[in-house]
Parts: structure tokens; sequence; C-alpha cells
């Protein structure tokens, strides 16, 4: 089906988790679609189990099995809102100075894409960079929750990619179209829970050619103080996602491009770089 092509090598390569990270209660969360319904499932070699109920509360397998190779991956959840941050690894900074606090903006949710969908190369876009990141699922409702107890409302991480169109984040006033226009928002294909998300690889691979690479631990305002920082201001919903950032240095996508991202012990996200003027049908 669509966008699984090949799908079983690569979660078989790039889910594969060590003999130290499975002593953990390692868990991979996909939502996909199967027949025109849409379920979460928990993703164990190449078969998805499916489950019932509210998977941030007490879903439950509901005994019904599917090979991935037969299902459409979506995005890992249906967020209320995606927030990111910027300027979040001193190696992305350039000359400049951390700032005091961190630099939040808005995605759409619209903006977001699944696993191997594709990235629009908009007629008026001249400058379209990847972004890497890792990105945070969170759990539970967080209102001002303290730096502390911000774990408990991190369900879960995924590899993400904040498509940004330079020239328009120079300028516009926001960064509406920049950075949240439809399809700038790749994520998934899993969303993983039972990892140490304070320190894992994050790499970003054009056509197969290494162009960031940095550990997470380098983060200048951890996944914590993210959570507590934005959730001072805004409250957080289960399924909403926080980009945190992306190291080193970017470089301007061409049409036809492959990106992948990948997230140590987490999985691989893959997209393309769609033909300059057309816009992709992306589907749930």
């Amino acid at each position: 089906m669509k966008r699984t092509k090949m799908v079983s090598a690569l979660l078989a390569c790039s889910l594969g988790l060590t003999v130290s990270v499975l002593a953990q209660d390692v868990t991979k969360y996909i939502r996909y679609e199967h027949n025109g319904v849409i379920s979460h499932g928990i993703l164990e070699g190449e078969t998805i189990h499916q489950l019932r109920g509210n998977i941030f509360e007490s879903a439950e397998r509901t005994g019904t099995t599917v090979a991935i190779d037969n299902v459409n991956i979506l995005i890992p959840t249906e967020p209320t809102k995606v927030i990111a941050a910027g300027l979040n690894y001193r190696s992305h900074l350039g000359q400049a100075n951390p700032a005091e606090y961190p630099g939040i903006f808005d995605k759409h949710a619209t903006s977001l894409i699944p696993h191997e969908g594709t990235v629009a190369y908009y007629e008026d876009a001249t400058n379209l960079h990847f972004e890497g990141e890792m990105v945070l699922i969170i759990g539970k409702t967080a209102q001002n929750v303290s730096v502390a107890d911000a774990p408990d409302y991190i369900f879960a991480v995924a590899p993400g990619n904040d498509i940004s169109e330079r020239v328009w984040q120079s300028n516009d006033l926001q960064w509406f179209r920049a950075k949240g226009a439809d399809t700038f928002g790749p994520v998934g294909p899993v969303m993983v829970s039972g990892v140490d998300y304070n320190d894992l690889l994050l790499q970003t691979r054009v056509n197969g050619e290494v162009k960031q690479s940095q550990r997470t631990r380098d983060l200048i305002f951890d996944s914590s103080f993210l959570v507590s920082y934005i959730s001072r201001y805004v409250t957080l919903n289960p399924g909403d996602m926080i980009y945190t950032g992306t190291p080193g240095a970017t470089s301007a996508m061409q049409p036809g491009d492959v990106v992948e991202i990948e997230l140590e012990h987490v999985g691989l996200l893959r997209n393309t770089v769609g033909e300059k003027g057309v816009r992709p049908a992306n589907d749930e």
C-alpha cells in the first residue's frame, strides 16, 4: 500500500534496539490506516498489534495484528498544537551567544506529514532547508509544570524535520509559512517511549550523505525545561508535539532529494522533496 514500500526493511534496520535499550520498557507506538480504519498499535518486529482505548491512559491490545507492509503509516498523533524551539544547539548558533530563554514558535498542525510523505516545493519558494530534530510527544495535560515534574508529561519521542524556507523566514513578520506551510512538518514513523531521550544520536542525511550529527544531550534547553517553560504560558494537551531544535548547519534542498532523519533507538523518518510548483497529495 501507499508509503509502505520497503518499510519492513527500514524499520527492521532503523528501529532495531540494542540489548541495553531493550532492558528498559521500550514501546514503539504507530498510528496507521488499514482497510479504512485508523488505529494506534504497538509495533513489534514487522507486526503491528492493534490497540483499543486512549493510548495516553489505558489502551489495551485487541488481539488483532497486521503486517507493517499492509498499512498506511500516519502521523503518530493528532495534536491540537505543534510548537518548536529555535537556536537550541550551540552548533547551530554560529557566533551568537545562547539566549536566556528558549526561542519558541508555532508550527501549524496541518504542516505535519507522515513517513514517506512528499515535501512541497512551492512555486515561490527559493531556499528550502532541512532541520532534523527530536520531537517530544506530550502524554497528559500540562499547565505550569515544574522542570522536575516535566518528564511525567513526556509520553514518547519521534524523529522530525522542521522544514524551513529561509527567504520567507527572513522577510515575513512571522513564520506562518516559512515553517508552518503544509508539508513542512514531517514526523514519525513511530513514537517510542522508554528510551533515554536526553542522550540520543540525531542524524540528518540527504541522498545518503550525512548533513547533521549530534547528540540530544547537547540541547541548550533540554526536554524537561522546554515542557516546563512552554506549559507556563500555553496548555499542552495529550498528543501535542514539541520540535526541540536542530543542530549544526542546514542547507538547501532540491526537488527529488531524499531526506532522512534518524533518531537513535527510535526510528528513521524519510521524505522526498516534490517537484517545484506541484502541490503533493499527502493523505492521512
